[in-house]
């Protein structure tokens, strides 16, 4: 049974035919929209500011979401895939984004729709990735234009099939 708690008031809102891990922890003003899957040991922690998931997203294995307390929330568009072990803290990722594994993304951050966060990548506070980008490195710098190929290939294949893996296990 996953952790879900109420902290100061505020509970967790879940969205339809979504997906929760035995072992997921959703704490707080947390609100998550419809066919999202939040996996094992994954962390999306709502104490301290507000965290805003919309619809069709994956947030993997071991993943960590929280903000920054009175000042960054963290909101998360639709169709976004959250690699395993990401953490995404105190920003804002727009639709159709994916977020490499291990990566890191700081407060204050802006990741425009349609981009890629590389694996391992780190996206120091305050960086806005403009729409249509793949980022990089530490610290995470543009490394080139995201083709349709990449788009429709990365993008959106892995949010499609995580909506097909969460349902083996509802």
């Amino acid at each position: 049974m996953p952790l879900i708690k109420t902290i100061k008031g505020k509970t967790p809102q879940i969205g339809k035919d979504c997906f929760i891990a035995e072992n997921a922890t959703i704490v707080g003003e947390v609100s998550m929209g419809d066919q999202c899957s939040i996996w094992f040991n994954t962390v999306v922690r709502g104490d301290v500011h507000y965290i805003k998931i919309g619809n069709k997203v994956n947030i993997q294995d071991g993943a960590v979401i929280h903000c920054t307390y009175q000042k960054s929330p963290t909101i998360i568009g639709d169709n976004v895939s959250i690699g395993h072990n990401a953490i995404v803290h105190g920003c804002t990722i727009k639709d159709n984004v994916l977020v490499g594994m291990g990566s890191i993304i700081m407060d204050d951050c802006v990741v425009e729709s349609n981009s890629i966060i590389a694996a391992g990548a780190v996206v120091t506070k305050g960086t806005h990735i403009p729409s249509g980008s793949v980022f990089a490195g530490m610290p995470a710098k543009k490394i080139k234009d995201i083709s349709p190929e990449l788009s429709s290939g990365e993008i959106d294949r892995i949010a499609n099939v995580y909506v097909k893996y969460s349902s083996w296990f509802k």
